[in-house]
């Protein structure tokens, strides 16, 4: 089931707000006077059944619907809430830029109201101070809803440019310490075998010693390598050499948390593609590592997976803060952030949140694409460093 595009709901809204305004003109004019004519009936009708249209022509509503109006009134039918399309169909073209139109036609409108129904001074002043008045609040209010609107996509602007920011200049600064690791370690390697190779035959001791300043050098360059690279997996022991972690491997990180967590696996558990079982695998060994680092001592933790749909897997990890209330201002770090770029480098989402009853909510929804069995990689026998 698809949902319903931006016109069409415009299209729902502007039916059911017509129908409504059309059913209080006529029903609450007909209470208030005991009854109408069969005309006055219908152009209060139609002037509400007019407002439609109000989202694809704002200009011709507010011109139609004010001539009806008008022309109820001009044959001098019975007062009620007959003004209630006439107020909306100007709001609509307020809405829709049409201020300067609005400001021109409301004059024009007023004073056929005026010559039509041949209103003297005293009655014609409440109502052009009443219209005057509702333009100038609907202006207002529209003017601080499109404030409001422009001030949250401005917001939504910068953070997202702060983010992609912050991502590139770590990349840039990963890329910066790699280039400079590598580079060192590799030409002072090349160097000594170089002169292992020529000192081979005919000085063992000194090609001895120049193969134990190789396996130093590098030795000394896989430290710092890792240790650039836990930049990014900062949890990673051994990442390049142990198997890639998934969630077979969920029970023995759970077990050695540092805090007691109750895991619960709902549906059916199965095989997934290495890099989803990778992916929940970090998540949920971020947030964990997050509660150890942020919440109370005592706190306990809850890990769900949950396979009960077929096209995606929920992960989701509570906990309850150790009795610590959860703070009201959400502070994203580089583990949220991190785990959030898992999340959304598969196609999926993730949520991070304070629990009102204390502790914080890691959620994420990873889609599994459409594959044949034989596709599923064995994560058990893979490596980070393949990967």
């Amino acid at each position: 089931m698809t949902a319903a595009s931006p016109s069409q709901q415009d299209l729902r809204r502007g039916s059911g707000l017509a129908f409504l305004a059309a059913a209080v003109q006529t029903i609450g004019t007909a209470v208030i006077t005991g009854g109408l004519t069969p005309f006055g009936y219908v152009l209060l009708i139609v002037s509400g059944l007019l407002l439609d249209g109000r989202h694809r022509a704002p200009v011709a509503t507010f011109v139609a619907v004010a001539a009806a109006t008008v022309t109820y009134q001009a044959l001098h039918y019975p007062h009620g809430p007959t003004f209630v399309a006439l107020v909306i169909a100007v709001a609509s073209a307020l809405r829709g830029g049409h201020h300067g139109l609005v400001w021109v036609l409301g004059p024009v409108v007023f004073a056929a109201w005026v010559v039509l129904t041949g209103a003297t001074f005293g009655s014609a002043m409440p109502v052009a101070l009443w219209a005057f008045g509702l333009v100038l609040l609907a202006e207002a209010l529209l003017g601080a809803a499109r404030m409001a609107s422009r001030m949250n996509q401005e917001q939504r602007r910068l953070r997202a440019e702060r983010q992609r920011r912050q991502a590139s200049e770590q990349r840039l600064s990963i890329a910066h310490e790699l280039h400079d690791v590598l580079g060192h370690h590799l030409s002072l390697i090349n160097v000594r075998a170089g002169v292992g190779r020529h000192l081979l035959d005919r000085d063992p001791d000194q090609a001895r010693a120049a193969l134990d300043a190789i396996k130093e050098a590098s030795a000394e360059a896989l430290r710092e390598v890792r240790s650039v690279l836990d930049t990014l997996y900062p949890n990673d022991h051994a990442a390049l050499l142990a198997p890639a972690p998934g969630l077979d491997r969920l029970d023995e990180l759970t077990v050695n948390a540092g805090l007691p967590v109750r895991t619960t696996f709902d549906g059916e558990r199965r095989a997934l593609p290495a890099e989803i079982e990778r992916a929940a695998y970090r998540i949920v060994r971020e947030a964990l590592t997050n509660v150890r680092r942020h919440a109370a001592p005592g706190a306990t933790a809850a890990v769900t997976i949950d396979y009960r749909r077929q096209d995606e897997v929920t992960v989701q990890i509570d906990d309850d803060g150790g009795g610590r209330d959860a703070v009201a201002v959400v502070v994203e770090g580089n583990g949220i952030s991190g785990m959030r770029e898992r999340a959304a480098v598969l196609g999926g989402s993730l949520s991070a949140l304070p629990l009102p009853y204390g502790g914080w909510r890691v959620r994420a929804l990873i889609p599994i694409p459409t594959i044949e069995p034989d596709d599923v990689e064995d994560n058990t026998g893979e490596s980070d460093a393949t990967s």
